[in-house]
């Protein structure tokens, strides 16, 4: 897992800060999911050298967050984020320090962090410093705040909906005392940007034991300051690679209001039409998928919607079969009809209007069901019949 090409930047950058007689190690996530035998693709930096010093050792580099102490550099390898240790000054608005002071000690620094999973750092040769005993409760799969747990979510209130992602991630239980925090803070979570709510929500519908942070989510009272109906039961064996499936799944459970509930977490356009079309293609299997369902929505639109129907009723269609039914049609989108608007302009001598777009429908769904060819001339002959049928 350390062998990517992240973490040979990481240990190229602090070889280099090493060897200009500095300290340096790996820290935050990066290291938990290396205990844990999981790919990291953000292999973070942290050192007892000053923003101007690590600047100094490196040629290129670039000013990323460097009033906290962050800097980017640049190796072949890639770019590394590397931060000066630093301690906290007070936070006033749940989210961020007014003012940070960096430090030379490693222990101080990862005293702020959240969790003591996270609060662990590597060296270069691959051994560890863990002050707060992180790796003991990686191995016993407890989520547990660094220090008192009051303060770090007081610090940032986000803090407290990340434990409920772990604990869906990692399928991790939340220690004791660590949950009692989050019930008292839980309140605290309205101060959270939306965005930042999102990203978290994104990260716990991929995770591997999502109905277990559904519950965690109930348990902790965080449920009651957000927004829409969460309705743990309906997650169970729930499990998706995509993070958009998880809001369209989430969209399902708040009936009609769903549009209204899903744009409170600031989800794009293109997020909220692939919502749209997996209700609209779960709404049509209920009554069994026609041909021209299969042309209109993208396989995995289907695929997201009939996982839904399975996690309502079981169904027997196998996910390959609605991919050889969309294989199978004639047409895969609507470039590769062989006729346009202009063709049926000039073989009807009329005026646009909203014949054309009706006409052009049905002269797709012919095509799409099988009932007519893909070639214009066979396209012409039909239309030319049909066309005193159609509505000027």
């Amino acid at each position: 897992m350390q062998n990517n090409k992240e973490w040979q930047a990481a240990f190229s950058v602090i070889e280099q800060l090493e060897q200009a007689g500095f300290e340096a190690v790996v820290v935050g996530g990066a290291v938990r999911d290396a205990i844990l035998n999981r790919p990291a693709h953000d292999v973070d930096v942290a050192t007892n050298a000053l923003p101007q010093e690590v600047k100094a050792v490196f040629e290129r580099t670039v000013d990323i967050g460097i009033q906290h102490g962050t800097v980017l550099v640049i190796v072949p390898a890639g770019p590394v984020e590397v931060t000066t240790y630093r301690t906290d000054g007070e936070y006033t608005d749940h989210r961020r320090p007014e003012e940070v002071h960096f430090v030379r000690s490693l222990q101080q620094d990862l005293q702020r962090r959240d969790f003591t999973m996270n609060a662990i750092a590597m060296r270069r040769d691959g051994s560890y410093i863990d002050y707060y005993d992180g790796r003991k409760d990686i191995e016993a799969g407890v989520i547990r705040a660094v220090g008192e747990a009051k303060v770090r979510f007081a610090e940032d209130a986000l803090r407290m909906l990340r434990a409920v992602r772990f604990s869906a991630q990692l399928s991790f239980t939340i220690e004791e005392l660590t949950l009692q925090a989050i019930q008292q803070k839980a309140a605290d979570i309205a101060w959270v940007a939306k965005e930042r709510i999102k990203a978290e929500l994104d990260k716990l519908w991929i995770g591997k034991d999502v109905y277990n942070g559904l519950k965690k989510l109930e348990e902790s009272g965080l449920i009651d300051s957000l927004q829409g109906d969460f309705l743990a039961e309906h997650w169970r064996g729930f499990t998706v690679q995509n993070p958009v499936a998880g809001w369209a799944f989430f969209a399902l459970l708040q009936g009609e209001q769903w549009q209204e509930v899903l744009r409170t977490y600031r989800l794009s356009n293109k997020e909220m039409a692939f919502v749209k079309a997996v209700l609209s293609a779960y709404q049509a299997f209920q009554n069994g998928w026609t041909n021209m369902d299969y042309f209109t929505y993208s396989l995995a639109e289907l695929e997201t919607a009939h996982f839904f129907a399975q996690l309502k009723q079981p169904f027997d269609i196998p996910q390959q079969n609605i991919c050889e039914a969309k294989a199978r049609l004639p047409l895969q989108q609507r470039q590769e009809l062989n006729v346009n608007g202009l063709d049926l302009l000039q073989w009807s001598g009329q005026k646009k209007g909203p014949w054309l777009k009706d006409a052009l429908h049905k002269i797709l769904t012919a095509v799409v069901n099988g009932e007519l060819a893909n070639e214009q001339s066979q396209i012409k002959n039909w239309f030319e019949r049909n066309y005193s049928m159609m509505d000027e």
